[in-house]
């Protein structure tokens, strides 16, 4: 038996602009589209005279010419910016839509999580949509049973589980339709970005299954622009891009590449022209950037290493007073500020350096960047500089057993995860108060 779970062959998807989103359709339905079909080809030739025939070749290339392989128990993360073409592949793979060149063959069983409530019917109930579903997956209802109470359990929907899935929230919608993907097996499971509208309790419990899952030595394709999530999970990522498979290789690469190639960011800022350069009255800002100790500029740092931020800038006014600051921000936060302790005169024009560390186990996994300020306090705050999100950089949490988190393989909360020692004591075998 071959080691490949996925063959993807010059795999390409059009897709002409303005065509109508498919849905569920009724008998009603069915019925209509009949009686209104020519109508509509009539319209549709009009509207191709009107414009020349311009409509016709409205058209994108969703997918350009893919190719890759995806083996027996590998975890795969797919990341890149929005539409670049990333839930089509996964669409093509779970055979909701049909690829217009090359083909992908898929040796195992599959079960998709594209979008909240792939694969339910509407009019089923919870409980039927969990039979229908492991039907299709070849499972019998014996095999089903088993594990029916744990796919209810996980999605917290046991008051709901026999009223129609239409009646459903979508949290409550997600949540049984993950439970399902993740409970009943596959031997491939593809997962979108659907655990983004789910609320932080159930991201994290769905991850933590994903990594069981994995654990078992199943195959899967899981799409996220949660980074931290890519890094956890996967040991390996594609990059797309405008339909294009830019990088393949170990996730902590195509993610540093990601977020630092096309995303703009970086590790270093320098100015080279004055005029341009952020400072007022006598300061200009010359570069920053965050190394490690030997000062290569890095934009991925181990969990457990310092980080060492390195603040250029030119002094044109002797005796000038000021300190220098820095912010670190982190999921729409602050996840601290730090800033030299007192004002301290620079006497001498010409070029200086500030640099301060940041120890490692202080930050917790996640993308930051990072704000500078400078100034004087003198009675009244005076700016000579002042640059936002001026440099940045990611965190990664290697789960080695090393950092803060131990053995723990779940995640964490909070911008901060400093490493802190605990103590166990006896207090012998009597009960007493203290």
């Amino acid at each position: 038996m071959s080691d490949v779970a996925i063959r993807v062959e010059s795999l390409s998807k059009q897709y002409r602009l303005g065509g109508k989103q498919e849905r569920y359709k009724t008998l009603r339905d069915t019925l209509t589209d009949a009686i209104a079909a020519p109508f509509r080809r009539a319209g549709r030739l009009w509207r191709g005279q009107a414009t020349g025939g311009a409509e016709l070749d409205e058209t994108i290339w969703a997918l350009k010419e893919i190719s890759c392989e995806v083996k027996h128990g590998e975890v795969v993360g797919i990341i890149g910016r929005n539409g670049a073409g990333k839930s089509t592949l996964l669409k093509i793979l779970s055979r909701i839509t049909e690829p217009t060149e090359g083909f992908a063959e898929i040796h195992g069983r599959v079960r998709s999580l594209i979008e909240v409530g792939t694969g339910f019917h509407p009019e089923l109930t919870g409980r039927e949509n969990i039979y229908l579903n492991g039907a299709i997956l070849g499972m019998k209802r014996a095999e089903i049973n088993k594990k029916f109470d744990e796919i209810v359990d996980f999605a917290e929907v046991a008051k709901f589980i026999d009223t129609p899935v239409k009646h459903y929230s979508s949290g409550m919608y997600l949540r049984l339709a993950f439970a399902v993907a993740a409970h009943l097996e596959p031997e491939i499971l593809l997962v979108d970005e659907v655990l983004a509208v789910g609320d932080a309790a159930f991201q994290k419990k769905c991850l933590g299954k994903m990594q069981d899952v994995s654990r078992e030595g199943r195959t899967i394709l899981f799409v996220s622009h949660n980074m931290s999530a890519i890094t956890k999970l996967c040991s390996r990522a594609m990059l797309f891009d405008q339909g294009h498979l830019i990088t393949d290789g170990p996730s902590m690469d195509v993610v540093s590449h990601y977020l630092f190639a096309l995303q703009g960011a970086s590790a270093t800022a320098v100015w080279t022209d004055f005029s341009s350069s952020p400072g007022i009255n006598g300061f200009k800002l010359l570069s920053v950037s965050v190394t490690d100790k030997a000062e290569a500029p890095m934009s991925m740092f181990n969990i457990e290493k310092p980080i060492k931020l390195k603040i250029g800038y030119y002094v044109s006014v002797p005796n000038l007073k000021f300190r220098c600051a820095a912010g670190f921000y982190t999921r729409g936060t602050c996840a601290f500020y730090t800033l030299e302790l007192t004002e301290t005169v620079r006497e001498r024009v010409g070029q200086y350096y500030s640099m301060v560390y940041i120890p490692g186990n202080l930050l917790a996994e996640g993308e930051y960047t990072v704000g500078i300020s400078v100034f004087a306090s003198r009675g009244k705050k005076l700016h000579y500089c002042r640059a936002d999100d001026v440099v940045a950089f990611q965190v990664y949490d290697p789960v080695t057993g090393d950092s803060a988190r131990g053995d723990y393989v779940e995640g964490l909360e909070g911008v901060t995860r400093p490493r802190l020692e605990w103590q166990n004591e006896y207090a012998g075998p009597e009960f007493a108060s203290r």
